[in-house]
Order: C-alpha cells, then sequence, then structure tokens
C-alpha cells in the first residue's frame, strides 16, 4: 500500500494516463467535429475497431508504419463515407446507422481477423518512442512523460488546431451554423449536406487514427473487440466536455487515469479488490460523467436530426 504513495508509483501513472487516453482524445475531439454539424455518430466504436485492424494488416503486409497509420484513417473516412450517406443523403436514423457500424465493425473485422490472420501469431512493429532530451532525465516524471511516442505527443497540437478550425474560420463557422440553424445556412446558398458530409470523415479520420493507434503504436497485435468501449467513452467525454475540444482533451485524459488506474492497482500485490471492479472502473465513471450532466442543454441545436428542406 505504502508503494502507492510514492512518486514513482504517481509519475507511472501519470505518464500511463496520457498514453491510454490518446486513442479516446483523437475520437472524441473528431466527434466533437461531427456533432458541431448536427450529426450524432455513435458508430464510433465500430470505426475505431475498423482502423485498428486495417493498421495492423496494413503493417503486417508491408512493415510501412506511416503507410500503416494512413490506412487507419483512411479506413475510418471510409467507414464514416458509409454512415454519411445512410444519415445524410438518405435521412436515416443516426442512432440506428450508428448502431449498425457498431456491429459491422465489430463482425466485419472479426470475420477478417479469424479468416487471414490468426494462424499468423506475429506482432508487428510500432511506433517507437521518442526521447525528448533533457526532458526525459528528469527524476520520477522524466521517462513516464518525455518517452512516448509520436502520436501521443499530436495530441497537444489537436485540441488547438480543431479549435482554430471551428472557431477562427469560415469553415467552421459554416460547420457551427449547420448544426444550430441549417436553413439559415441553406438560405445562404451553402450545402449543408456537403458540410455535414465534411464533419463526419473528418471525424470518422480521427477515430479511424484512434484505432489504429491500438494496433500500431500501443500493442503490436489485432484482438478481437480490442477498443473495448473506447468509442462509448468517447461519445460521453464529448457531452461531458460540452462540445468542445480542449474539454475533450482534458476529459478524455481523466478517462485515461481511470485505465491506468486500474491497470496499476491489478498489479499492487498489497490490493485485494477483484480484478473485475477495477476493470470497470473507466466504466463506472462513464455513467457517473453521464449522470453529472444529464440536464445540460449545451447541445448543438438540431443534433441527430436529418436536415429536410422545406
Amino acid at each position: 500500500m505504502e508503494h502507492i504513495l510514492t512518486l514513482g508509483f504517481l509519475a507511472t501513472t501519470i505518464g500511463a494516463t496520457w498514453r491510454l487516453a490518446t486513442p479516446i482524445i483523437f475520437a472524441s475531439i473528431g466527434e466533437v467535429v461531427s456533432e458541431r454539424a448536427g450529426v450524432l455518430n455513435i458508430g464510433l466504436e465500430g470505426i475505431m475497431l475498423i482502423g485498428a485492424f486495417v493498421g495492423f494488416w496494413t503493417m503486417y503486409e508491408t512493415g510501412h508504419l506511416p503507410l500503416a497509420f494512413l490506412a487507419a484513417v483512411l479506413s475510418g473516412v471510409a467507414a464514416g463515407l458509409v454512415f454519411a450517406l445512410f444519415a445524410i443523403t438518405i435521412k436515416a436514423n443516426q442512432i440506428i446507422v450508428g448502431a449498425a457500424i457498431n456491429l459491422l465493425g465489430l463482425g466485419l473485422t472479426s470475420f477478417l481477423f479469424r479468416t487471414y490472420l490468426v494462424h499468423t501469431g506475429q506482432g508487428v512493429r510500432i511506433a517507437p518512442a521518442i526521447d525528448i532530451p533533457l526532458l526525459s532525465g528528469i527524476p520520477y516524471f522524466g521517462a513516464p512523460l518525455f518517452k512516448q511516442n509520436l502520436l501521443v505527443y499530436s495530441t497537444l497540437l489537436l485540441p488547438p488546431i480543431v479549435g482554430f478550425l471551428l472557431y477562427r474560420t469560415s469553415f467552421g463557422l459554416t460547420l457551427r451554423a449547420v448544426g444550430e440553424h441549417p436553413k439559415a445556412v441553406d438560405v445562404a446558398g451553402r450545402s449543408v449536406a456537403l458540410y455535414r458530409y465534411g464533419a463526419v470523415l473528418i471525424g470518422s479520420g480521427l477515430a479511424g487514427l484512434g484505432g489504429g493507434y491500438l494496433t500500431l503504436a500501443h500493442a503490436n497485435q489485432f484482438v478481437e473487440g480490442m477498443t473495448s468501449g473506447r468509442g462509448f467513452i468517447a461519445l460521453a467525454v464529448v457531452v461531458f466536455a460540452r462540445w468542445s475540444p480542449a474539454g475533450s482533451f482534458f476529459v478524455s485524459l481523466l478517462f485515461g487515469m481511470f485505465y491506468a488506474l486500474q491497470l496499476q492497482l491489478q498489479a499492487e500485490p498489497s490490493i485485494h479488490i477483484p480484478y473485475q471492479a477495477l476493470q470497470a472502473m473507466p466504466y463506472l465513471a462513464t455513467i457517473v460523467a453521464l449522470l453529472l450532466v444529464r440536464n445540460r442543454m449545451d447541445a448543438p441545436a438540431t443534433l441527430g436530426v436529418p436536415y429536410r428542406k422545406a
């Protein structure tokens, strides 16, 4: 028990928090873009699974890490395009379409994995840790914080970039208007569907990258259902963060902390808590977060509502 109170335990937990929060950061900030345009994509779990599998398969076949990450992003975009076709063009119920994408992602990746890759038993090369000079030598906190891979570091740039896109560009202004007053955008002569397609594809590409991170920068194998609810947690993060890119980053870290703690505590011999209870920590935190924000009315006005011209 005394080990938990040490600086070493704290530093390791902080480093693991950032690392484990990374896929949720990508998926949640991407979903902020989608929902700001009025499109609720609950298919993040399936899209992340597709990104994880395609990234792993590409790396296995080519051995080219940047190409594997690009394939993960493009596979997410492709899945998002399918979602957008039904949700935006056909104007089907977005919840149902998202659920179908989740089932498609789980079923398709499991089928392809069992058919083509389950017997290989080989891992792939993953993104290496980057040692930042001087900073990585800081006692206790240097190695956990400043020996991460490039994808982890890139999460520091993602909130300001997306924030600038949404709040400081004409594209972002129109995209947010599509989520609040799509009729006004239509009357102004701009295509509501086109902006919603763009938002969904951006969000799905980032979710695919989050999935690719799991197999190309975190683990070196694909496992069926390996996203383990991270897509659903990302949806909760967006609500709890009040549809803010910066807020999504920090709330994702909060959920990453629960992932890190449950892994750290499982390794502690002095902690006599069933491991099943520890594994449930991130999901219990999700339920608590949703209960805390249940009465908030900050969502875009037309979130989940297909736009139909009068």
